[in-house]
């Protein structure tokens, strides 16, 4: 058996593996622990939601039970706890790293639970090599993709560009988001309007981003705040003409991504390795650090971009990567 554990608040990423997983493998042979206060809800006819704290016992004795264990990131240090009691967990478990949990260090045990982690999944090597040099860890390297974002992108009718410039800025109210930076840059343009997703994030700095925003925008600016499907959301990402994303970190690939296969212009940071990546793959994509410009992607840089992301995002590429890393022995490959 593979077991599974992620948080339920990750169920904008978390439920359509659930459903790709169960689609096209054994769902007999996954079982998925999604972390949560709500306690023994079946979200899945094989997953269930689990209180890490106060369940612990659960994990413990299905950990002992899996074959293989993959970590869909780790969002509690209870975690760290239940394999400095359990060593041996190391060895089958894989983890898929998503960005916060090892650009944010907690202290000693969670550089310690890095350090210890015996396999890393990744579609980025620059994501890898970051974690590598940082946390000084052996761990053995999958370059897989798991996790269909992406391909929604691929079956949109794409939309007659409209008379006012829609804008995207940031993909989350979290404040590594930058908002304010981009809002003053873009101010100085006329006939635009701003789409803003701040569904989830800190919510003190979404109230701050909205008031500032609607100042200096007024009803150009639209801010997301409830939740919709991925399809939906692919379907605003569609309106879209531009999007700036200044994070100084990894983030909102699945965002990033989408864009440039409808053949949108996207704004990211030089300095993260997201702009090594991209780079590396010959994807044309713009600096947030130099002179801006708000004039839409040229239809040669459109078609190489889709004609490298084709190769790069799609969904027999995670069906296969998926293969492997359920099939693989815990030796691995570096």
């Amino acid at each position: 058996m593979i077991l599974h554990i992620a948080s339920d608040n990750t169920k904008h990423i978390i439920y359509p593996f659930i459903k790709f997983v169960n689609q096209y493998f054994d769902n007999k042979e996954h079982f998925f622990i999604l972390c949560s206060k709500n306690k023994d809800t079946q979200r899945f006819k094989n997953a269930i939601t689990k209180d890490i704290f106060t369940q612990t016992d659960f994990f413990i004795q299905q950990m002992k039970k899996a074959d293989k264990i993959i970590l869909h990131g780790f969002w509690y240090d209870k975690i760290f706890e239940i394999y400095q009691n359990n060593p041996i967990f190391f060895e089958k478990t894989f983890w898929y790293a998503w960005g916060s949990e090892y650009y944010y260090s907690k202290g000693d045990i969670h550089k310690w639970f890095i350090k210890n982690i015996k396999h890393i999944i990744h579609f980025m090597k620059e994501e890898f090599l970051y974690i590598k040099n940082r946390y000084d860890t052996n761990a053995k390297f999958y370059e897989y993709l798991i996790y269909d974002l992406h391909t929604y992108a691929w079956n949109v009718s794409l939309k007659k560009k409209k008379k006012q410039k829609i804008i995207q800025v940031g993909n989350s109210s979290d404040p590594s988001n930058n908002h304010l930076e981009v809002f003053f840059k873009l101010n100085k343009f006329k006939n635009i309007k701003l789409f803003c997703p701040l569904v989830y994030g800190d919510k003190y700095y979404k109230r701050y981003i909205t008031i500032k925003g609607r100042k200096l925008f007024k009803s150009n600016i639209f801010i997301m705040e409830k939740n919709v499907t991925l399809e939906q959301y692919i379907e605003l990402l569609n309106d879209v003409e531009i999007a700036f994303f200044n994070h100084r970190r990894q983030q909102s690939l699945g965002n990033i991504t989408s864009l440039l296969i409808m053949g949108k212009k996207v704004y990211i940071n030089n300095k993260i390795t997201t702009w090594k990546f991209f780079q590396r793959k010959g994807i044309k994509i713009f600096n947030i650090n130099s002179q801006i410009d708000l004039k839409p992607l040229n239809k040669w840089s459109v078609s190489r971009n889709k004609n490298i992301l084709k190769r790069l995002f799609s969904k027999e590429r995670i069906k296969n990567d998926l293969a492997q890393l359920f099939n693989c022995s815990l030796k691995g490959k570096k």
